[in-house]
């Protein structure tokens, strides 16, 4: 089969819904996941079939759990024989002391932020050895960079995303696969939704370009790191509107 296929994770709403959208538009086809958003998701797979003529295979479950991955690739595996993308986007955020932060929350960042892109690497990485050839994009933040106050949690994660991209990246080079972070600033979605009007607008201020980044600015980056520069690999490309 020549149709190209692309696996984005955490899909049903802002960058990743966007990433899905953008890829499809290359025509490429989609497997698309998410862990509770059952009703979305299947929305944006009809979106994608419907607007793009491409196929689309929704799942809905936990990433960190090794045996729902296993399941996953295996289906892909059955349905379309490769992969030639993986875009690791799932995440969640915690803004809190770090003192105030249970063990349970600690987890569930570590295993949503990281642990997910661990697993989906070591179960899609076989495939690609076989093909010779695939592109891996971990979505990450700057916080994984600078730091953040109130976001040590996050930052840690997002910190040893970089790392394992960096890492990876020079493993699988002799594998003609390429491994990416996208390291981003402040991108108008969900994540977001915590903060006031007035917080809005002062973070804003911060931000030389004056404004957040919009989720189709993430996903057209993604989808370019991931489909052109064949020499590009083992990198932490920023986008933040000069924020830092």
């Amino acid at each position: 089969m020549n149709t190209k296929i692309a696996l984005i994770t955490g899909a049903s709403k802002g960058i990743g819904r966007a990433c899905a959208h953008a890829f499809a538009a290359n025509g490429y086809s989609l497997v698309i996941t998410c862990r509770s958003s059952e009703k979305e998701l299947l929305e944006l797979t009809n979106e994608i079939i419907d607007g793009y003529g491409v196929d689309c295979l929704p799942s809905v479950g936990n990433i960190s759990d090794s045996d729902y991955i296993d399941t996953l690739i295996a289906e892909t595996t059955i349905r379309y024989g490769h992969l030639d993308i993986l875009v690791n986007n799932a995440g969640v955020s915690h803004i809190g002391l770090l003192q105030d932060m249970s063990i349970d929350k600690w987890n569930q960042l570590l295993n949503t932020n990281l642990t997910s892109a661990f697993l989906c690497c070591k179960a899609t990485i076989p495939m690609m050895l076989t093909q010779k050839s695939g592109s891996i994009i971990n979505v990450s933040s700057i916080w994984g960079e600078h730091g953040a106050s109130c976001e040590a949690a996050y930052a840690a994660t997002k910190g040893a995303l970089n790392s394992l991209t960096k890492s990876l990246g020079k493993e699988l080079a002799p594998s003609n696969i390429r491994v990416n972070a996208i390291a981003l600033g402040a991108i108008k979605t969900t994540m977001n939704q915590f903060l006031s009007d007035e917080e809005y607008e002062a973070l804003e201020q911060e931000i030389p370009l004056g404004r957040f980044g919009t989720p189709k600015e993430a996903a057209d980056l993604i989808v370019d790191i991931a489909t052109n520069h064949p020499y590009l690999t083992a990198q932490v490309i920023t986008m933040d509107g000069g924020w830092m």
